[in-house]
């Protein structure tokens, strides 16, 4: 049986990722693909990230594959469909078995399975992936109903949803993902040209334990399980010696969940000369002094601490379960012992105000992280948020054609005015450094001067 996996990122033909320029690879499918490798179950693998869209529809058709397992997400599910029509539109490939993973489906099954996707697997997928493989592998035309995890269409064309597959509770037991299937070099030589250094990315846990109402926890729930802290290091070494990479990016939603965890996986660093320099995401309530001194020893250059609002109103309206004089105190702390620190900024959200806005700018300048990013509140499918604000959406969107981040609803304020609220954010704060590091007048904080009069007169306007 032709099996074939793959996804449905395209980054020369996405305008915004290509300013970003910072591409790694679907470690979900080589996750995938390291477990059928290792049932000695053959198979292809192709990675879209370096393709355009025609070239791996001529792969596909190459290929002709029985089986076809896609990664899905929000920001892919338009290519995804794209491909699924396209698949379907040709003769040759009319039997082709198309099975989809990732975060969309478990919320929008319905609409997958409308637009020709034969089956869906919910939450973890080597264990189901495997059994869709054998089961298809023994029968032409089987019946899936026996297979955890899984949504599909039975033969009268109604839904099924399967019992849910119980997650892996040992992690340890998934091999590292099969990286040789892809061209890893292309990554580091992107990463390379564009940042001056390159980087590779590994998962030491699966799942999150808390309940932010805007994070998707669709794949992996509400958990906590993680690799030990040697295997880790194993898969460290592992990359040390394959390829040198100048950084690692850990994947994983809360680096710092457990103390007892961090101080195993930094001796283990050190003894076994491991080192690599490494970026990660944590929250405040798991940073101490002794927890920043034990990143720092293993080889931690950039901490990302998320606090989402320098509001304590909307903070707790999140369920973020933060204190933000907290969050500014860890992220100062961070950059003491000579980490960089990083924070995420969400606008948007719902009840938050002006003056809320201004708590956040404030927030910025007092913590003064080395990075930033912002985004406008947006509803991702299946969160408390989502639910919050299903019934004040202001419009309708074209499922297949659009993504979760093209919603909206009704906000305190108009969405044009938070455009202009993120434009003010941004040059408030690289004012307020700018003079940080001028100490006097200059043209540049002039510039960032006059960006934050237009903001401020844009979101007059729009309020």
């Amino acid at each position: 049986m032709q099996i074939l996996l793959s996804h449905g990122y395209f980054i020369k033909e996405d305008i915004k990722e290509q300013k970003i320029m910072r591409p790694y690879p679907p470690l979900g499918l080589l996750y995938i693909s390291a477990w059928l490798k290792k049932q000695e179950i053959a198979h292809d693998l192709v990675d879209s990230t370096f393709l355009l869209k025609v070239e791996l529809k001529a792969k596909i058709q190459y290929l002709k594959p029985d089986l076809i397992a896609l990664y899905t997400n929000l920001m892919t599910k338009v290519n995804i469909i794209e491909i699924i029509h396209f698949i379907r539109s040709q003769p040759e490939m009319a039997n082709t078995v198309i099975v989809l993973g990732g975060p969309d489906v478990r919320y929008n099954d319905k609409d997958y399975l409308n637009n020709g996707a034969d089956i869906l697997v919910v939450g973890e997928g080597e264990q189901t992936m495997l059994e869709i493989v054998k089961t298809f592998e023994t029968i032409d035309k089987p019946y899936l109903g026996h297979i955890k995890g899984i949504v599909f269409k039975d033969e009268k064309g109604e839904i099924t949803k399967t019992a849910e597959r119980p997650k892996l509770r040992n992690i340890d037991e998934l091999p590292f993902p099969n990286r040789e299937a892809i061209s890893i070099q292309k990554y580091l030589d992107t990463w390379k040209t564009f940042h001056g250094m390159n980087a590779m990315s590994v998962s030491t846990q699966r799942g999150c334990p808390y309940t932010c109402r805007w994070c998707s926890t669709a794949v992996y729930g509400q958990s906590y399980r993680r690799r030990s802290p040697e295997k880790v290091v194993d898969e460290l070494v592992y990359i040390k010696e394959k390829w040198n990479p100048d950084s690692i990016w850990f994947v994983d939603d809360v680096f710092t969940v457990s103390h007892k965890w961090l101080k195993a996986f930094r001796d283990e660093v050190v003894k076994r000369d491991a080192m690599i320099p490494f970026e990660c995401i944590t929250r405040a309530d798991r940073m101490k002094p002794e927890v920043i001194q034990m990143l720092k020893e293993a080889g931690a250059f950039r901490v990302w601490i998320g606090a989402e609002s320098g509001s304590q109103k909307i903070i707790d309206a999140m369920d973020r379960r933060v204190d933000v004089h907290h969050v500014r105190d860890m992220i100062r702390q961070t950059r003491k012992e000579g980490i960089q620190a990083g924070t995420f900024i969400m606008l948007g959200y719902p009840g938050e105000t002006e003056e809320d806005i201004m708590e956040t700018i404030h927030h910025l300048k007092s913590s003064n992280p080395d990075h930033f990013t912002i985004t406008i509140a947006y509803p991702i499918k299946g969160t408390g948020l989502f639910q919050e604000v299903e019934a004040i959406q202001t419009k309708d969107i074209d499922w297949a054609n659009s993504s979760d981040r093209d919603r909206d609803f009704q906000r305190t304020y108009s969405r044009k005015y938070y455009d202009y609220a993120v434009r003010r954010v941004v040059s408030e704060v690289n004012y307020h450094k700018q003079s940080l590091a001028k100490q006097q007048w200059s043209w540049e904080g002039i510039k960032w001067m006059g960006k934050i009069w237009r903001a401020k007169l844009g979101m007059w306007v729009y309020r």
